[in-house]
């Protein structure tokens, strides 16, 4: 069995070293490449791996610190200095974006509205990564569309939070949506509080303790014990592992030992995210995609429809010129990686039907 899984991960390992480097070759990103090497060695492709359930296990630990990145990254000093961007036109963006999606997906597509509640706000995140690649070739990473881009991404980065505390609430059937998401945002605002004093008065002189020693595997062990530790109490609390990484991010946010820590995770992580959107690919069904693939591409272009619209006039208002307002508006369109980790996980909470799972997954990698 031992052998089975190893043999399972030295083919997924073989499959991206041989798709990833092809795929930027022709310019495509990583994350295509990894979901288009999971389909390969799937049971819809070549059907080299059967079973995902342990490989899926592990892979979730590349989400785990993908948020723990995301949480060392959210620098309160940085949040201040873009905050009318970022809390102004990032907050409307997701909360008129998700609210139209939501209703759309409710009156329209036969979804409960707890699945409708998961997918809108899903679909009006966008592909960080995607984002900045283009705007780095393009070199228009200071440009005025460009600050506006990365201020409304950094806002979607923070609403990934309260966006995963909704997630196991709504599988309780006894509350009401309004009360699961106030629920939710007050469990955001209570981890933000737990961060800022536990990273100043606890974590700190922990860290400052241990590279003392200047020992890197003594200091690489206490990175890790970080991170799962508050992984595993918070799923323990009944919230997410991600949550709980993402906590640990925001301990060291402000630390002086910030760079060695995001040094020692950052080989872990994108290996370990490259093995989640393969363990992705490899559960789509694409007979589904065959059998429908007019109302796969009439989803997608209902989605990049809804989301500039609804994008498009939020940035004249906030002062942009026409242009620049419907530059931000088509590049954010589309949707990204935070999309397929909720929807990963509404589908683990029984939220989504594996149907309506497979459909969304289909939009967002097309």
């Amino acid at each position: 069995m031992l052998s089975s899984f190893f043999l399972d991960i030295v083919i997924m390992l073989t499959a991206a070293v041989a798709a990833v480097p092809l795929f930027r070759i022709v310019g495509i990103g990583t994350l295509p490449a990894f979901l288009i090497a999971g389909i390969a060695v799937g049971p819809s492709g070549l059907a080299l791996i059967d079973t995902i359930t342990e490989i899926s296990q592990l892979s979730e630990l590349g989400v785990v610190l993908l948020l723990f990145v995301i949480g060392i990254e959210v620098k309160p000093s940085r949040l201040w200095l873009m905050r009318r961007q970022v809390f102004g036109l990032g907050t409307l963006q997701v909360v008129a974006t998700g609210a139209l999606i939501t209703a759309t997906a409710y009156l329209l597509l036969d979804v409960t509205f707890s699945a409708a509640v998961v997918i809108g706000p899903a679909l009006a995140l966008s592909s960080t990564a995607f984002v900045l690649q283009l705007l780095s070739e393009r070199r228009a990473l200071h440009s005025e569309h460009g600050h506006a881009s990365l201020a409304v991404l950094l806002l979607q980065d923070l609403a990934v939070v309260p966006l995963l505390a909704l997630v196991p609430l709504l599988t309780m059937q006894q509350l009401t949506i309004g009360a699961e998401i106030a629920i939710a945002l007050v469990e955001a605002i209570a981890i933000l509080l737990a961060a800022v004093i536990g990273g100043r008065y606890l974590l700190q002189p922990i860290l400052h303790r241990m590279a003392q020693t200047r020992s890197k595997e003594i200091f690489t062990a206490v990175t890790v014990l970080l991170v799962l530790g508050s992984a595993v109490l918070t799923e323990h609390l009944g919230l997410s592992m991600a949550m709980g990484a993402f906590i640990a991010g925001l301990l060291v946010a402000d630390s002086p030992f910030r760079h060695e820590v995001i040094s020692e995770i950052e080989p872990f992580r994108g290996l370990l995210l490259g093995l989640f959107f393969m363990s992705m690919g490899m559960s789509l069904d694409l007979s589904q995609f065959f059998a429908q693939p007019i109302l796969t591409f009439s989803l997608l272009g209902a989605l990049i429809a809804i989301k500039a619209i609804a994008l498009w006039p939020l940035a004249l208002a906030f002062g942009h010129r026409v242009r620049t307002a419907a530059a931000i508006a088509i590049l954010l369109a589309q949707s990204g990686e935070f999309g397929l980790i909720l929807f990963a996980y509404a589908f683990q909470s029984e939220l989504l039907e594996d149907a309506l799972y497979q459909q969304l997954i289909l939009v967002v990698v097309l």
